[in-house]
């Protein structure tokens, strides 16, 4: 017997008293990691404590945290009634400035006198201060939410088309001629290729409109006339009345929307382009 197990190869031997293989623990989410949310928790905390340190020395600049804390707490229905009208403004005026936007996009992908003639026009609208067109938009459709809503969409429009264009034109050449090769009409090219190849900068411009979106809705406020509703209506307000906690109370509310939005489309990034390579690199 002992013979046997000495003419046994070492392989076998090995295999035979090699210990099981332990189970591994699967990795934690990128967000549970401190690695990534620790820098950002830090960097709050210095930014707290140097708001902390001015408001101490300058209470007629800034408040002090616990009283912008205080006056959100007195009366949150206030903000969360006001946030939401704002949200509205900024949603219907994504919704507009991105239908319109896209749209031309794709015409003028496929037409270039097409592009040729709106892409001027459309630089021009993107460098005319908005703030301007505003009283003749209130004067034309009235104090409700139209000229808020199209101020909104002027703001969002141009990143947009500037986007999503360079994204359709930007398709590879030898892809684009298997298209050919396979006798592909327009329609097709546009709706298995170009769309497609364009959703990386779609997403990219969400990712700049959406929050913008919410800049354009607060500078509406400001400047519409006969605003009585939404978070620049309170921040306007406050700084009139010298509500300082108030008014920065407002302008958290705001930010936290902005975050939040911003959280929502990088959600939907993740989801919709999974398969592509910016993706695969945050895995």
């Amino acid at each position: 017997m002992a013979v046997v197990t000495a003419l046994r190869p070492r392989s076998i031997a090995r295999t035979e008293t090699a210990p099981r293989a332990r189970r591994t623990i699967p990795p934690l989410p990128a967000a549970a990691r401190p690695i990534v949310w620790g820098p950002t928790v830090v960097a709050l905390v210095l930014v707290g404590l140097a708001w902390q340190a001015v408001a101490a020395g300058n209470p007629y600049i800034l408040p002090r945290l616990p009283a912008v804390g205080t006056a959100f707490l007195a009366d949150p229905l206030l903000f969360v009634s006001n946030a939401w009208a704002t949200l509205q403004i900024a949603l219907l005026g994504l919704v507009y400035g991105f239908g319109v936007a896209f749209v031309l996009a794709v015409l003028t992908s496929e037409f270039t006198l097409l592009r040729r003639a709106i892409m001027p026009l459309a630089s021009v609208l993107n460098v005319t201060p908005v703030v301007a067109l505003a009283p003749g938009l209130v004067v034309a459709f009235g104090f409700g939410m139209a000229p808020k809503v199209i101020v909104t969409a002027i703001i969002t429009f141009f990143p947009v088309l500037a986007n999503v264009s360079t994204g359709l034109r930007s398709v590879q050449g030898p892809v684009l001629d298997v298209f050919h090769t396979l006798q592909a009409s327009r329609l097709e090219v546009l709706r298995r290729l170009r769309i497609p190849s364009a959703m990386p900068y779609t997403i990219a411009a969400l990712r700049v409109t959406l929050p913008l979106s919410v800049v354009g809705a607060v500078v509406a406020e400001f400047v519409a006339a006969g605003s009585s509703t939404g978070l620049g209506t309170v921040i306007k307000t406050s700084a009139a009345n010298s509500q300082l906690a108030q008014m920065y109370a407002a302008i958290g509310c705001l930010a936290l929307l902005g975050v939040l939005m911003l959280a929502v489309i990088t959600a939907f990034e993740r989801r919709l382009l999974f398969w592509h390579e910016s993706q695969q690199r945050r895995r």
